[in-house]
Protein backbone atom coordinates (compact mmCIF):
# COMPACT_ATOMS: atom_id res chain seq x y z
CA UNK A 1 0.00 0.00 0.00
CA UNK A 2 1.66 3.07 -1.14
CA UNK A 3 2.60 6.03 0.89
CA UNK A 4 -0.02 7.23 4.24
CA UNK A 5 -2.46 4.27 3.63
CA UNK A 6 -0.68 1.95 5.80
CA UNK A 7 -3.02 -1.45 7.18
CA UNK A 8 -4.37 -0.96 10.00
CA UNK A 9 -3.66 -4.55 10.53
CA UNK A 10 0.00 -4.27 10.83
CA UNK A 11 -0.31 -1.46 12.77
CA UNK A 12 -2.08 -2.87 16.11
CA UNK A 13 0.35 -5.73 15.71
CA UNK A 14 3.40 -3.00 16.39
CA UNK A 15 4.78 -2.91 19.96
CA UNK A 16 2.98 0.48 20.84
CA UNK A 17 -0.37 0.62 21.05
CA UNK A 18 -3.00 2.29 18.69
CA UNK A 19 -5.23 5.04 19.34
CA UNK A 20 -7.53 6.12 17.07
CA UNK A 21 -11.23 8.01 16.99
CA UNK A 22 -14.14 7.58 15.28
CA UNK A 23 -16.69 9.73 13.50
CA UNK A 24 -20.55 9.31 12.19
CA UNK A 25 -21.42 11.39 9.17
CA UNK A 26 -23.21 14.77 9.34
CA UNK A 27 -27.18 15.02 8.36
CA UNK A 28 -26.79 18.77 7.93
CA UNK A 29 -24.87 21.82 7.59
CA UNK A 30 -24.12 22.59 11.10
CA UNK A 31 -23.55 19.13 11.99
CA UNK A 32 -20.69 19.14 8.95
CA UNK A 33 -19.18 22.21 10.82
CA UNK A 34 -19.31 20.38 13.88
CA UNK A 35 -17.68 17.03 12.32
CA UNK A 36 -15.19 19.08 11.02
CA UNK A 37 -13.72 20.93 13.70
CA UNK A 38 -13.75 18.01 16.17
CA UNK A 39 -11.79 16.32 12.79
CA UNK A 40 -9.33 19.30 12.79
CA UNK A 41 -9.16 19.52 16.85
CA UNK A 42 -7.95 15.91 17.05
CA UNK A 43 -6.22 15.62 13.93
CA UNK A 44 -3.34 17.33 16.20
CA UNK A 45 -2.97 14.80 18.50
CA UNK A 46 -1.78 12.54 15.69
CA UNK A 47 -4.00 9.28 16.01
CA UNK A 48 -3.14 6.25 14.34
CA UNK A 49 -6.26 6.33 12.49
CA UNK A 50 -9.95 7.76 12.43
CA UNK A 51 -12.96 5.72 11.27
CA UNK A 52 -16.70 7.23 10.29
CA UNK A 53 -19.91 5.07 10.64
CA UNK A 54 -22.61 3.78 8.41
CA UNK A 55 -25.71 5.33 9.15
CA UNK A 56 -28.68 2.52 10.39
CA UNK A 57 -29.81 0.99 8.26
CA UNK A 58 -27.02 1.74 5.34
CA UNK A 59 -28.93 5.51 5.89
CA UNK A 60 -26.01 7.50 5.72
CA UNK A 61 -24.04 5.80 2.98
CA UNK A 62 -23.36 8.14 0.27
CA UNK A 63 -22.71 10.54 3.35
CA UNK A 64 -19.75 8.30 4.80
CA UNK A 65 -18.31 7.45 1.73
CA UNK A 66 -17.66 11.17 0.90
CA UNK A 67 -16.58 11.60 4.71
CA UNK A 68 -14.15 9.41 4.23
CA UNK A 69 -13.21 10.77 0.43
CA UNK A 70 -12.52 14.04 1.89
CA UNK A 71 -10.35 12.74 4.97
CA UNK A 72 -8.33 11.06 2.72
CA UNK A 73 -7.53 13.92 0.36
CA UNK A 74 -7.38 16.93 2.60
CA UNK A 75 -6.33 16.16 6.12
CA UNK A 76 -3.15 13.26 7.38
CA UNK A 77 -5.31 11.51 8.87
CA UNK A 78 -5.28 7.65 8.04
CA UNK A 79 -9.44 6.92 7.16
CA UNK A 80 -10.91 3.89 7.79
CA UNK A 81 -14.36 3.26 6.10
CA UNK A 82 -17.47 1.10 7.85
CA UNK A 83 -19.97 -1.04 5.76
CA UNK A 84 -22.89 -2.71 6.60
CA UNK A 85 -24.70 -5.26 4.85
CA UNK A 86 -28.31 -3.66 5.42
CA UNK A 87 -30.52 -2.94 2.34
CA UNK A 88 -27.53 -3.64 -0.24
CA UNK A 89 -27.04 -5.92 -2.75
CA UNK A 90 -23.79 -7.34 -3.54
CA UNK A 91 -23.88 -4.99 -6.50
CA UNK A 92 -24.11 -1.97 -4.22
CA UNK A 93 -21.83 -3.35 -2.16
CA UNK A 94 -18.90 -3.77 -4.69
CA UNK A 95 -19.88 -0.15 -5.58
CA UNK A 96 -18.88 1.27 -2.28
CA UNK A 97 -15.63 -0.60 -1.81
CA UNK A 98 -14.69 0.91 -5.70
CA UNK A 99 -15.76 3.89 -4.35
CA UNK A 100 -13.07 4.01 -1.49
CA UNK A 101 -10.88 2.33 -3.30
CA UNK A 102 -10.54 5.07 -5.82
CA UNK A 103 -9.20 7.56 -3.19
CA UNK A 104 -6.66 4.67 -2.51
CA UNK A 105 -8.59 3.67 1.14
CA UNK A 106 -7.39 0.37 2.12
CA UNK A 107 -8.85 -0.15 5.47
CA UNK A 108 -12.64 -1.10 5.56
CA UNK A 109 -14.62 -2.15 8.92
CA UNK A 110 -17.14 -4.60 7.45
CA UNK A 111 -20.26 -5.14 9.97
CA UNK A 112 -23.68 -6.53 8.98
CA UNK A 113 -25.25 -3.70 10.67
CA UNK A 114 -28.79 -2.77 12.52
CA UNK A 115 -31.96 -2.55 10.54
CA UNK A 116 -33.16 1.08 9.77
CA UNK A 117 -35.60 2.61 12.48
CA UNK A 118 -35.16 -0.50 15.34
CA UNK A 119 -31.61 -1.97 16.01
CA UNK A 120 -33.64 -4.50 17.44
CA UNK A 121 -36.17 -5.02 14.89
CA UNK A 122 -35.63 -8.43 12.69
CA UNK A 123 -32.86 -8.51 10.55
CA UNK A 124 -33.97 -8.72 6.96
CA UNK A 125 -31.70 -9.67 4.24
CA UNK A 126 -31.70 -8.29 0.98
CA UNK A 127 -32.62 -10.59 -1.95
CA UNK A 128 -29.43 -10.01 -3.38
CA UNK A 129 -27.21 -9.22 -0.67
CA UNK A 130 -25.64 -11.04 2.45
CA UNK A 131 -26.92 -12.62 5.36
CA UNK A 132 -23.92 -12.71 7.88
CA UNK A 133 -20.94 -10.11 8.53
CA UNK A 134 -18.09 -13.27 7.24
CA UNK A 135 -19.74 -13.24 3.67
CA UNK A 136 -19.15 -9.53 3.99
CA UNK A 137 -15.31 -10.23 4.94
CA UNK A 138 -15.32 -12.34 2.24
CA UNK A 139 -16.49 -9.55 -0.41
CA UNK A 140 -14.26 -6.88 0.74
CA UNK A 141 -11.31 -9.20 0.40
CA UNK A 142 -12.00 -10.52 -2.65
CA UNK A 143 -12.51 -6.82 -3.77
CA UNK A 144 -8.85 -6.02 -3.53
CA UNK A 145 -5.46 -5.09 -1.22
CA UNK A 146 -7.83 -4.36 1.72
CA UNK A 147 -7.16 -4.39 5.49
CA UNK A 148 -10.13 -5.99 6.87
CA UNK A 149 -12.08 -5.10 10.62
CA UNK A 150 -14.60 -6.95 12.07
CA UNK A 151 -17.05 -5.97 15.29
CA UNK A 152 -16.37 -7.53 18.80
CA UNK A 153 -19.08 -7.82 21.84
CA UNK A 154 -17.60 -7.77 25.17
CA UNK A 155 -21.60 -8.33 26.87
CA UNK A 156 -22.58 -10.07 23.83
CA UNK A 157 -24.08 -9.61 20.35
CA UNK A 158 -27.88 -8.72 21.01
CA UNK A 159 -28.90 -11.11 18.73
CA UNK A 160 -26.42 -13.60 20.41
CA UNK A 161 -28.74 -16.00 22.26
CA UNK A 162 -25.60 -16.94 24.25
CA UNK A 163 -22.22 -16.35 25.22
CA UNK A 164 -20.95 -19.49 23.45
CA UNK A 165 -22.63 -18.91 20.10
CA UNK A 166 -21.67 -15.01 20.33
CA UNK A 167 -17.87 -16.49 20.39
CA UNK A 168 -17.89 -18.67 17.87
CA UNK A 169 -19.89 -16.42 15.57
CA UNK A 170 -17.21 -13.88 16.24
CA UNK A 171 -13.91 -16.31 15.85
CA UNK A 172 -15.81 -16.96 12.03
CA UNK A 173 -15.85 -13.62 11.13
CA UNK A 174 -11.68 -13.72 12.01
CA UNK A 175 -11.57 -16.75 10.08
CA UNK A 176 -12.88 -14.87 6.92
CA UNK A 177 -10.06 -12.88 7.13
CA UNK A 178 -10.73 -10.26 9.19
CA UNK A 179 -7.13 -8.46 10.22
CA UNK A 180 -8.40 -6.51 12.82
CA UNK A 181 -11.64 -6.39 15.28
CA UNK A 182 -13.12 -3.49 17.25
CA UNK A 183 -15.28 -3.60 20.19
CA UNK A 184 -18.91 -2.51 20.64
CA UNK A 185 -18.34 0.14 23.64
CA UNK A 186 -18.19 -0.68 27.19
CA UNK A 187 -17.56 0.43 30.27
CA UNK A 188 -16.05 -1.82 32.78
CA UNK A 189 -12.53 -3.15 31.82
CA UNK A 190 -13.08 -6.64 32.90
CA UNK A 191 -15.81 -7.28 30.29
CA UNK A 192 -13.02 -6.67 27.73
CA UNK A 193 -10.84 -9.11 29.31
CA UNK A 194 -13.48 -11.53 29.74
CA UNK A 195 -13.69 -11.30 25.40
CA UNK A 196 -10.42 -11.57 25.37
CA UNK A 197 -10.02 -14.59 27.17
CA UNK A 198 -12.57 -16.76 25.85
CA UNK A 199 -11.96 -15.80 22.37
CA UNK A 200 -8.50 -16.86 22.74
CA UNK A 201 -9.83 -20.01 24.55
CA UNK A 202 -11.95 -20.47 21.10
CA UNK A 203 -8.32 -20.66 19.10
CA UNK A 204 -8.80 -17.02 18.59
CA UNK A 205 -5.81 -14.87 17.57
CA UNK A 206 -7.21 -11.61 16.10
CA UNK A 207 -6.34 -8.35 18.17
CA UNK A 208 -8.92 -6.66 19.45
CA UNK A 209 -9.16 -3.12 19.79
CA UNK A 210 -11.01 -1.64 22.52
CA UNK A 211 -14.24 0.41 21.30
CA UNK A 212 -14.43 3.84 24.72
CA UNK A 213 -16.92 6.27 24.87
CA UNK A 214 -16.50 8.67 27.82
CA UNK A 215 -20.12 9.31 29.96
CA UNK A 216 -20.65 12.87 29.27
CA UNK A 217 -24.24 13.38 30.66
CA UNK A 218 -26.65 10.55 31.67
CA UNK A 219 -28.32 10.69 28.79
CA UNK A 220 -25.62 9.14 27.41
CA UNK A 221 -25.91 5.69 29.52
CA UNK A 222 -29.34 5.52 28.13
CA UNK A 223 -27.66 5.99 24.41
CA UNK A 224 -25.01 3.39 24.95
CA UNK A 225 -27.52 1.00 26.43
CA UNK A 226 -29.42 1.63 22.95
CA UNK A 227 -26.48 1.77 20.46
CA UNK A 228 -24.62 -1.63 21.95
CA UNK A 229 -27.79 -3.42 23.60
CA UNK A 230 -25.52 -3.98 26.54
CA UNK A 231 -26.92 -3.06 29.92
CA UNK A 232 -24.66 0.07 31.41
CA UNK A 233 -22.61 -1.74 34.60
CA UNK A 234 -24.96 -1.26 37.72
CA UNK A 235 -21.84 -0.39 40.26
CA UNK A 236 -21.14 2.38 38.09
CA UNK A 237 -24.61 3.13 37.35
CA UNK A 238 -25.01 3.72 40.67
CA UNK A 239 -22.26 6.03 41.15
CA UNK A 240 -23.84 8.85 38.22
CA UNK A 241 -27.21 8.20 39.82
CA UNK A 242 -25.48 9.86 43.18
CA UNK A 243 -24.56 13.02 41.64
CA UNK A 244 -27.46 12.94 38.53
CA UNK A 245 -28.51 16.45 39.06
CA UNK A 246 -24.53 18.21 39.00
CA UNK A 247 -24.04 18.24 35.37
CA UNK A 248 -20.09 19.25 35.89
CA UNK A 249 -19.26 16.39 38.49
CA UNK A 250 -21.49 13.50 35.86
CA UNK A 251 -19.55 14.70 33.35
CA UNK A 252 -16.06 14.69 35.41
CA UNK A 253 -16.63 11.26 36.64
CA UNK A 254 -17.53 10.15 32.84
CA UNK A 255 -14.03 11.67 31.85
CA UNK A 256 -11.97 10.04 35.15
CA UNK A 257 -13.75 6.55 34.85
CA UNK A 258 -12.72 6.33 30.77
CA UNK A 259 -9.27 7.82 31.44
CA UNK A 260 -8.79 5.05 34.44
CA UNK A 261 -10.02 2.30 32.16
CA UNK A 262 -8.10 2.78 29.36
CA UNK A 263 -4.90 2.82 31.94
CA UNK A 264 -6.24 -0.22 32.88
CA UNK A 265 -6.59 -1.65 29.61
CA UNK A 266 -3.47 -0.78 28.29
CA UNK A 267 -1.66 -2.07 31.29
CA UNK A 268 -3.37 -5.30 30.37
CA UNK A 269 -2.05 -4.93 27.12
CA UNK A 270 -4.88 -4.29 24.93
CA UNK A 271 -3.34 -3.22 21.32
CA UNK A 272 -5.30 -0.48 20.81
CA UNK A 273 -7.78 2.11 22.35
CA UNK A 274 -10.66 2.97 19.11
CA UNK A 275 -12.39 6.54 21.17
CA UNK A 276 -16.18 6.96 20.10
CA UNK A 277 -16.64 11.11 19.86
CA UNK A 278 -19.99 11.35 18.55
CA UNK A 279 -18.55 14.04 16.67
CA UNK A 280 -17.05 16.03 19.85
CA UNK A 281 -13.65 16.86 20.67
CA UNK A 282 -13.21 18.20 24.01
CA UNK A 283 -13.95 15.11 25.76
CA UNK A 284 -11.37 12.94 24.20
CA UNK A 285 -9.24 15.38 24.48
CA UNK A 286 -9.17 15.44 28.05
CA UNK A 287 -8.86 11.56 28.18
CA UNK A 288 -6.11 12.01 26.12
CA UNK A 289 -4.35 14.75 28.62
CA UNK A 290 -5.25 12.35 31.04
CA UNK A 291 -2.93 9.33 29.54
CA UNK A 292 -0.50 11.50 28.82
CA UNK A 293 -0.07 12.85 32.02
CA UNK A 294 0.32 9.74 33.36
CA UNK A 295 2.97 8.75 30.71
CA UNK A 296 0.47 5.87 28.96
CA UNK A 297 0.91 7.82 25.69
Amino acid sequence: MPGRYPSIGDLVRESAPTFSFEFFPPRDADGERQLWSAIRDLESLKPSFVSITYGAGGSTRDNTVAVTERIATETTLLPMAHLTAVNHSVAELRHVIGRIAAVNVRNVLAVRGDPPGNPTAEWVRHPEGVLYADELVRLVKEAGDFCVGVAAFPYRHPRSPDIETDTANFVRKCRAGADFAVTQMFFDADEYLRLRDRVAAAGGDTPILAGVMPVTTMNTIARSEQLSGAPFPRHLLAEFERIAEDKVAVRKLGIEHAALMCERLLAEGVPGIHFITLNRSTATREIWQHLRADSVV
